[in-house]
């Protein structure tokens, strides 16, 4: 029985017991209601708690069940909590580990929670393209506020108890949370406890109209052309201006809307990627990671303090290194800046940031490596640079440590090779901003051990990044696909696209940022630095804008000026870029003509999904689901979509195949459609 039922004198307490993070599954709601059934027949049962087995609350719905279908097999949630509601007796919550989604609508039911110190709550069906199906929308509002709802349930992140306790979705934080929940129900039984409705019959009252408009008003370009946190936002007006009855109607009218989306198959199509990419074939769970005790960072730039700061953020002593004195001091200011500001937002307490800024030390000799666990280059993106870098750790770093990389195109065995323990090092590529970036991609070498590669994908998880592992060549998987990005781009502005239209294509189809804006952002110089560390085949060339760019330090962001002038912090047209764009179109004898939004969009994304096709068949990438992981979490691709793999598949494979037809006489012949990509779109899909 996955509901274990016993009685603690006169409170029975309701067991879910089904492992690993008791899912509510069609068996454990069928045997709940039982439990309930059966202290509802039991006069001397005068109130209930319900718990989780193994120190796990409920930690959601079961997947697979919202994927087939049998989620809606009776009893579902919604038939759980009315039997809950129409009980009659006090509800408790004993809520350890984690109670989210479906497990956390099933506490809020109740008529209290308690919860251990260590637990965490949420509503994180945003990111699976749902919102809360089973009042999950109303019942926190009621509790919390709109205020804190909004915020909450549209990030779909998991909320510590002791906020949970600020915000009024607890009542109490416990030690012993299970006898806690006993004796709390058994004092709500004595006092006559309200029937659960009863408080909620009501729209909230007293919440400013122009909460929802404002917030809409703030939110529009980021959440732009997403479903889910738009009807979760609904959802909530509702709790605030219909009554209980109509609001929870339109909340599970929004649900079932968003389930029968694209946008949910594409998430859940994510959630799974993710999950998948953290296993390589041929490194099993035998493979015991290096302990990580205490790490550092070789290079005191942009990439080398951020790479730092998930060290100290992670509670990992890490030394900063740098041979200049002056880039060591700025570099150290440079982490106490932004701790500060991360204070000023409140997501750190002062202590909290001290603390952390307490865990990173500096050195700018090589000597101060003696106890470290895994040295991590980052410096500038030059590989004679980074060959001396290596010999000088393969020297200093204690023989067990592992030696990483942060290149994010250069050979890892040319960098293997300077050392006399090839099999400890690997590629580590962060991406930038290193310390808010979610990717790590790992890059194996041919000589990397399973114990290296088993460490690094640890590792990330430690440092809450999500870790996919490609395989050694120039680029990797991202940005080997993305010079292809990058090329088009400027070849498109050669032909008469502006960056503006080509930036507006990309971000209006759901990317963050367009390619030129990124380039400004990345650094012009540091983009044609990567391409000057390239060789084309005879029949491509590269557009010059990007070196003239560069030449005439239009760099970006960091100059003020690049494809666009920035002010103010706001990006703005930039006349000279587009005079300098023009002059290109003229040398080269190019008649400039007007580009449709479509052919802009298909230029740049199908040749993705061709290298994509490349990579598989190389095995530089294991599965489809890597690729699409490593576009939406280094690159912006929409997670909405899938990624480009998943979004290419569902939108016709064939339709890639003849953009590359179109492309390839002008390109050149990488641009033609990769036999992998002619097999799946054959079969109707990569698998």
């Amino acid at each position: 029985m996955p509901t274990h039922y016993r009685s603690d004198q006169d409170v029975a307490v309701l067991e879910i017991d089904n492992p690993p993070v008791n899912a509510l599954s069609l068996e454990v709601r069928t045997t709940l209601v039982e439990g309930l059934e059966r202290a509802a027949r039991d006069p001397s049962i005068k109130a209930v708690v319900i718990a989780g087995a193994g120190g796990q609350f409920p930690a959601g719905a079961d997947l697979k069940e919202i994927a087939s279908g049998v989620a809606f097999e009776p009893p579902i949630l919604l038939d759980v909590q009315a039997r809950m509601e129409s009980l009659g007796k006090p509800m408790v919550a004993a809520i350890e580990g984690l109670a989210l989604g479906g497990g956390f609508e099933l506490a809020l039911t109740c008529h209290a929670r308690l919860a251990a110190a260590d637990a965490r709550v949420g509503l994180p069906e945003v990111k699976l393209g749902l919102i809360p199906g089973a009042g999950g929308t109303q019942r926190f509002t009621r509790l919390a506020g709109p205020e804190a709802a909004l915020e909450a349930i549209t990030s779909g992140e998991q909320i510590a108890a002791s906020r949970a306790l600020a915000l009024g979705l607890i009542d109490a934080i416990a030690a012993q949370v299970r006898a806690s929940a006993v004796s709390h129900a058994r004092r709500l039984a004595e006092q006559g406890a309200p029937p659960l409705a009863s408080a909620r019959e009501e729209k909230i009252a007293h919440v400013d109209p122009n909460l929802f408009t404002a917030w809409r008003s703030a939110h529009a370009r980021k959440l732009r052309g997403q479903l889910a946190p738009w009807r979760i936002v609904d959802a909530i007006e509702a709790a605030c201006t219909r009554t209980r009855a109509e609001a929870f109607r339109l909340e599970r009218q929004y649900y079932l809307e968003c389930r029968q989306s694209p946008q949910r198959k594409a998430l859940m199509h994510v959630f799974h990627a993710e999950r998948a990419a953290r296993k390589i074939p041929d490194v099993g769970p035998q493979v015991t990671p290096l302990p990580i005790r205490r790490a550092a960072v070789v290079g005191a730039g942009t990439m080398g303090t951020g790479i730092a700061i998930c060290f100290a953020n992670a509670g990992i002593p890490v030394t900063l290194l740098d041979v200049s004195e002056t880039a060591l001091g700025q570099g150290l200011a440079r982490i106490r800046r932004l701790y500060g500001e991360t204070v000023e937002r409140g997501r750190l307490t002062r202590e909290q940031a001290d603390a952390a800024i307490g865990r990173i030390s500096g050195a700018s000799g090589y000597e101060a490596l003696g106890e470290t666990d895994i040295a991590i280059e980052a410096v500038f993106e030059d590989p004679a640079l980074k060959r001396e870098v290596f010999e000088n750790l393969d020297r200093s770093a204690p023989p067990h440590a592992i030696l990483a990389s942060n290149t994010s195109t250069l050979d890892i065995d040319r960098l293997a090779a300077v050392t006399g323990r090839p099999q400890q090092v690997v590629g580590t590529h962060f991406f930038s901003p290193a310390h808010v970036m979610k990717l790590m991609e790992n890059v194996r070498g041919a000589a990397s051990s399973p114990q290296t590669l088993a460490t690094v994908m640890a590792l990330a998880r430690r440092l809450g990044k999500i870790p996919v592992l490609a395989g050694n060549c120039d680029g990797f998987i991202g940005n080997r696909m993305l010079q292809y990005y990058g090329a088009e781009a400027e070849r498109l502005l050669e032909e008469g696209a502006t960056p503006e239209q080509i930036d507006g294509v990309i971000e209006s189809f759901g990317f963050a940022m367009g390619p030129l804006a990124m380039r400004d952002l990345a650094g012009n110089d540091v983009g044609w630095a990567i391409r000057r560390n390239r060789t084309l085949p005879p029949d491509e060339r590269w557009s010059p804008i990007l070196e003239r760019m560069a030449g005439e330090g239009r760099l970006g962001r960091k100059s003020g000026q690049g494809f666009y002038r920035y002010e103010g912090g706001k990006r703005l047209a930039n006349p000279e870029a587009l005079a300098l764009i023009e002059a290109v179109s003229r040398e080269l004898g190019i008649e400039r003509r007007a580009i449709s939004d479509e052919e802009i969009l298909t230029r740049l994304l199908h040749p993705l999904v061709n290298e994509g096709a490349k990579i598989l068949a190389e095995r530089i990438a294991i599965r489809p689901g890597d690729i699409d992981v490593v576009y939406i979490h280094g690159y912006g691709f929409p997670a909405y979509k899938g990624g480009p793999m998943y979004w290419a598949a569902q939108d016709g494979l064939d339709k890639v195949i003849a953009t590359l037809e179109r492309l390839a006489p002008s390109h050149g012949q990488r641009w033609r459609a990769a036999p992998r990509l002619i097999e799946a779109a054959r079969r109707g899909s990569w698998d």
